[in-house]
């Protein structure tokens, strides 16, 4: 990869591209998305989020920003909890997919915001914690995020990404590759309609850092007492971190 390109599943592209490219996928599969979660992993999406959310432990009154948290599956299960939650994505779609959700649960006390996780709008350390599920892959500058991220929470403040990534366990890494690049752009065509999206999302799970090297790159960011937690053999990872 050179300095002027950056990955979109296995091709490479310019930092722009990559950014409207992935906007287009999730404008596409919007409609489908939960739907298409508990398809792809036989319902467990649910466990690790639910898992997820457990170790970020809101807590009430917090101030908890959800970056790419479009449908709202991670914010509704933390403002259970009594934290106070902004649902950031940059994709308006996914954002109003998770409104309507909110709006059918009956759930009106979350914030809803459109914002690039690379450029956030917010003020400097207002945040106790930042979390981001299945998102950190999808943004075209990684290290740009992760800066933004140290720079809105509060002294004190946690960090915390559920990401896909290669498992190490031998046979399951196997199959998993196989289910992934074979079956999983199958499956999107048979549910969305869509073949080519989730062949990327696919695509981008393999070009995504390993476990250890992600949590450099948190680390790199300005975070302490970094944390993996692997899921799988680290085919899902909750990764974990502090800012002092």
């Amino acid at each position: 990869m050179s300095n002027d390109t950056v990955s979109f599943g296995y091709e490479e592209v310019s930092p722009a591209e990559k950014t409207q490219r992935v906007g287009a996928v999730f404008s596409s599969v919007a409609a489908k998305y939960d739907v298409m979660n508990d398809a792809m992993s036989a319902g467990m999406h649910r466990l690790w989020k639910d898992r997820f959310v457990r170790r970020v432990k809101p807590q009430p009154g917090e101030a908890i920003l959800d970056m790419a948290g479009g449908t709202g599956d991670i914010a509704f299960r933390m403002e259970e909890r009594g934290a106070s939650v902004t649902v950031s994505d940059i994709n308006q779609d996914m954002l109003d997919v998770g409104i309507e959700r909110a709006m059918q649960r009956g759930i009106d006390g979350l914030v809803w915001s459109r914002q690039n996780a690379e450029a956030l709008t917010f003020e400097d350390r207002v945040f106790d914690a930042y979390t981001i599920a299945f998102g950190i892959r999808n943004v075209t500058n990684i290290p740009a995020a992760l800066k933004e991220a140290h720079r809105v929470l509060k002294f004190g403040g946690r960090f915390f990404c559920l990401e896909f990534s290669s498992t190490d366990w031998p046979g399951f890494r196997e199959v998993y590759d196989l289910y992934s690049h074979k079956l999983m752009p199958k499956i999107g065509k048979l549910i969305a309609d869509d073949e080519d999206s989730y062949r990327y999302l696919a695509e981008s799970i393999r070009r995504f850092p390993k476990p250890l090297e992600f949590e450099a790159m948190i680390r790199a960011a300005g975070f302490v007492n970094t944390r993996v937690e692997k899921i799988l053999g680290g085919a899902v990872n909750i990764h974990s971190g502090w800012k002092v």
